[in-house]
Parts: C-alpha cells; sequence; structure tokens
C-alpha cells in the first residue's frame, strides 16, 4: 500500500493533538486537584460526588446548627429545673423546721419570708427562655407560663379534673372570740373547738362562678372498668370563707368557697366521690396575680376579654405539644420539657396555705397580748375575772391553730417531696434525651468523616500519581513533536 506525505501528516497530527489532551486533562487534575472538571468526563464520579455532597451538608446542618440549638435548648430547661428543685429543699427544709421546733415568734416571721420568696422564684423559674422563647410552654413558646402582672382583663372558663383520692381531711377553728367586740355581759364559757372537713381543693383562689351542670365524675365497676357516676348533689352553696357555715355543708351539698378555691363536701358526697377515678368541673377566675400559673398551660379553658364573651373567644385543650428537632437522617428528638410536666400547679397553694396558718396563729397572739394589756389597764380593774376567762378561751384557740399550723408544715413536707418526684422524673427524661443527643452527635461526627474522606476519594486526584502521569504525558508530548519535526521535512525533492 501506497503510502503518502498526507497520510504521515495526518497521522502525525493526530497523534500530536491526542498527546496534547492527555497532556491538558493531566495538566488540568494536577492544578485543580480534582480527577474531573465536567460530569460528561466520568458520569458515574459526578453523579456519587453530587450524592456524598448533599449527605454531606444534611450533615453538616444537624452538626453545626440543630444539634448544638437543641443542646442549647435542653441546657436552658435542665437549669431552670436544677434551680426548682434546690428551691423546693429549701422548702422542704423549712416546713421541717416548722413542724417540729416551738417556733419563736421570730423564726415564723424568718420562715414566712423566705416561702414567700422562695413561690415567686419557683414559678419565675417556669418562665426560662432560650432565645426569647420560653422553654417550658409547649408550643405557645411566645407566652409566659405565669402571669407577669396583675391581670384582670381576661375571664377564663377552666375545666379542672381530679380524683377521689384528692379529697383531703381539714381541720379549722370554729368558736373563735374577737377581742374588738369585747364586753364584761358577754358569755366567754364556751370553748373554741375543731372542725373537720372534707375538701377537693382547686388550683386557684379568688374565684368566679362555677358551672355545676357541666360537673361529672367516674368510677370503677365490680368489671374495673370506668363508668360515670349517678350521684347529683342537692344544692351547691356559693360561700365565703368566713361565712359561719362554710366549712359544715348539709351531707348531700358541697359548698363552694370561693376566696379560698375549695369545694367542702358533704357527708353523702364524700362517700359517693372518695372512689371516684375522675372527677371534672368547670369555673370561672378573672383575676390573676403577679407569678399566677396561666391556665392555658395546665387546663382544657376558654379566654375572652372581660365584659365582652361574644368577642374573640380563645379555646386552649390541655395536650402533649412535643417540639422537636431532627438531629439526624430520618431521626427527631424532642428537645421541650412542659411545665405541667415538671412543675406541680398545687405547691404554690401549698406555701399560702402555710403562710395562711402562720397568720392566724400570729391574729390570736395579738389578740391574746391585747387581752393582757387590758388586764393591765386600771379601767378594767373590776372585770379582771371575764377577761381572764377570754383569755382562757384565746390560748385554747391559739393551742389549736398552732396545731393547725404545724399539720400545714408537715402536709408541706409531705407535698415538696411530691413535687420533687415529679420534678425528677422530668429531669431524668429530659437528661435521657440529653444522652441521646450526645451519641447521635458522637455518630455524626464520625460520619462526618467518613463522608469527607469518601468525598476525596471520589473527587480529589492522587497528586504523586497524577504527577508521575503528567510528567510521562509531557515526555511523550514531546517526543511526538520531536518525530514530527524529522519526519515533515522529508519531501519529494530531498529524493531528486
Amino acid at each position: 500500500m501506497r503510502v503518502t506525505n498526507q497520510m504521515i501528516t495526518n497521522n502525525m497530527m493526530s497523534s500530536i493533538n491526542k498527546n496534547k489532551n492527555g497532556l491538558a486533562g493531566l495538566e488540568q487534575q494536577y492544578s485543580s486537584g480534582k480527577k474531573i472538571q465536567r460530569p460528561s468526563e466520568d458520569p458515574i464520579i459526578a453523579v456519587r460526588a453530587l450524592k456524598l455532597r448533599t449527605n454531606l451538608t444534611e450533615l453538616n446542618q444537624y452538626l453545626e446548627k440543630n444539634i448544638p440549638d437543641a443542646k442549647s435548648w435542653m441546657d436552658v430547661t435542665e437549669g431552670a429545673m436544677d434551680n426548682i428543685n434546690d428551691i423546693l429543699t429549701l422548702v422542704n427544709t423549712a416546713c421541717v423546721q416548722g413542724s417540729s421546733d416551738p417556733l419563736s415568734v421570730d423564726d415564723r416571721e424568718s420562715i414566712i419570708k423566705n416561702l414567700e420568696q422562695y413561690k415567686k422564684q419557683i414559678y419565675q423559674e417556669g418562665n426560662a427562655n432560650y432565645a426569647g422563647r420560653y422553654v417550658f410552654t409547649g408550643y405557645k413558646t411566645d407566652t409566659s407560663l405565669i402571669f407577669g402582672e396583675d391581670t384582670k382583663n381576661l375571664e377564663y372558663t377552666i375545666t379542672e379534673k381530679l380524683t377521689g383520692s384528692e379529697i383531703e381531711t381539714i381541720s379549722r377553728v370554729v368558736g373563735s372570740y374577737s377581742v374588738d367586740n369585747y364586753s364584761p355581759t358577754n358569755d366567754y364559757s364556751a370553748s373554741p373547738t375543731m372542725q373537720t372537713a372534707y375538701r377537693l381543693r382547686l388550683s386557684y383562689d379568688n374565684l368566679a362562678d362555677i358551672n355545676m351542670s357541666n360537673f361529672s365524675y367516674k368510677v370503677k365497676d365490680a368489671s374495673g372498668n370506668e363508668v360515670a357516676g349517678t350521684y347529683v348533689p342537692t344544692a351547691i352553696n356559693k360561700l365565703n370563707s368566713k361565712g359561719a357555715n362554710a366549712y359544715n355543708p348539709g351531707d348531700d351539698d358541697i359548698n363552694y368557697i370561693t376566696d379560698t378555691g375549695e369545694l367542702i363536701l358533704g357527708k353523702n358526697v364524700y362517700n359517693n366521690l372518695k372512689n371516684a377515678t375522675s372527677i371534672s368541673l368547670d369555673y370561672n377566675k378573672n383575676s390573676f396575680k403577679e407569678g399566677d400559673l396561666r391556665p392555658e398551660h395546665y387546663f382544657d379553658c376558654k379566654v375572652h376579654e372581660v365584659g365582652d364573651p361574644a368577642t374573640d373567644i380563645k379555646v386552649y385543650t390541655k395536650q402533649d405539644q412535643d417540639i422537636q428537632y431532627e438531629v439526624n437522617f430520618g431521626q427527631k428528638l424532642t428537645v421541650n420539657t412542659q411545665g405541667s410536666d415538671a412543675l406541680q400547679q398545687d405547691i404554690g397553694r401549698d406555701i399560702n396555705e402555710i403562710l395562711a396558718s402562720v397568720q392566724d396563729v400570729k391574729a390570736t397572739e395579738a389578740k391574746i397580748a391585747q387581752v393582757d394589756k387590758m388586764l393591765a389597764d386600771t379601767n378594767y380593774a373590776n372585770q379582771t375575772d371575764k377577761l381572764n376567762e377570754l383569755k382562757k378561751q384565746l390560748q385554747t384557740e391559739l393551742t389549736l391553730k398552732n396545731d393547725i399550723m404545724q399539720n400545714k408544715f408537715e402536709k408541706g413536707i409531705t407535698d415538696s417531696n411530691e413535687s420533687q418526684d415529679t420534678l425528677n422524673v422530668a429531669i431524668a427524661d429530659l437528661g435521657s434525651r440529653y444522652k441521646r443527643l450526645e451519641l447521635t452527635e458522637s455518630r455524626l461526627s464520625d460520619q462526618q468523616v467518613e463522608f469527607e474522606d469518601l468525598l476525596s476519594k471520589n473527587e480529589d486526584a492522587d497528586m504523586v500519581d497524577t504527577y508521575i502521569k503528567l510528567s510521562s504525558a509531557e515526555v511523550i508530548y514531546n517526543a511526538s513533536l520531536s518525530a514530527a519535526a524529522k519526519v515533515v521535512k522529508n519531501t519529494l525533492l530531498d529524493f531528486l
């Protein structure tokens, strides 16, 4: 076959161009550090790179944003709960002191002041927030757990659910005397006595109306199933705690004490409700003090502006409101703890009752001091026997009220322990979730290293190998140029 110069030239140019392309590709790999510059060069590497980069971007989102944000939220929550736990320990210590030691006036004043501050701080801790979001209020992160100021423009209809086991037997002193109404002709022969009553205490005091048409309860039948109760109280008496028969209802009556938020049950009412597994009732409240818990975080309720119930009624349903962060591929973790799961709403009521019992003792001591002052006054010289009789009855009253006060302190010990138990369960639950988050973070950190290594192996060129290939390609290219120079210069004239 005849080989022409044109054929030699074409083959030479094709080889040179091929060597030049190879050299250019290796030069691009060496200068960029990447195996390919365009997906068309190697679609498999390109597809794998896109997938790895997407996974690594998501993983970095979890590691650098979601997990740190979740940990910060949980750190704030844990700090607040630890503070509440410390305060409850102080409450418990104060109650132990009040129940076991004979208290002097100064001791009582010190305990009162401490308990008042402890109560305020417990609920203030419930207002802990992270980045402007309240951590104990579920989805309502823009609403505080407590009222920050006295509020009288909102009326709530609260549905509270209780059980028969929450019915308490309480004691109060009846038949006490007033020194302001003292008269030498009065009869002071009857001694004050202790009266007992059955009580269901609601979560709020200073209440308005109660809607007993929605009063319902359930008990368990012989098979252990819950069934609706059929007993209906004869009357619901709306009274003030100072009323003469406020704590002495008829056997089939319920006395609704508005200022203390108590339901005083008659004997037959108690016997029917004591085994109830669920007691539900509605009541209204339209005045809240600074530090009161917002009902929507603990109960089913409705709220509207006072004086215009038809406008903008908001309905709240108590339910689990878990705020979840996505912390891994297909894995979500609940970061919040609801206030109702960690902070019992009745701890403030318990402290209030302790304070009230101390105030009762103080008031009786003040009456005794007033009688002593009258005994020392010569204007009452001929009334000594009557004043001593009054003083004797007041001392009896003081003894009874001291007993009630100590019982309240003892109940405070039990209640603060129960509150701590509830809180410790919430702390343990948060701690277990935090540990899971740390394990996830550790695993993702390992995966991040693995993904980066896979991405590097897939995309990055081996610089040593590329340099060797580049040097070899450069030699080959220069050799092809040299060979071409020798071949191309020969023409037909060289043979003539």
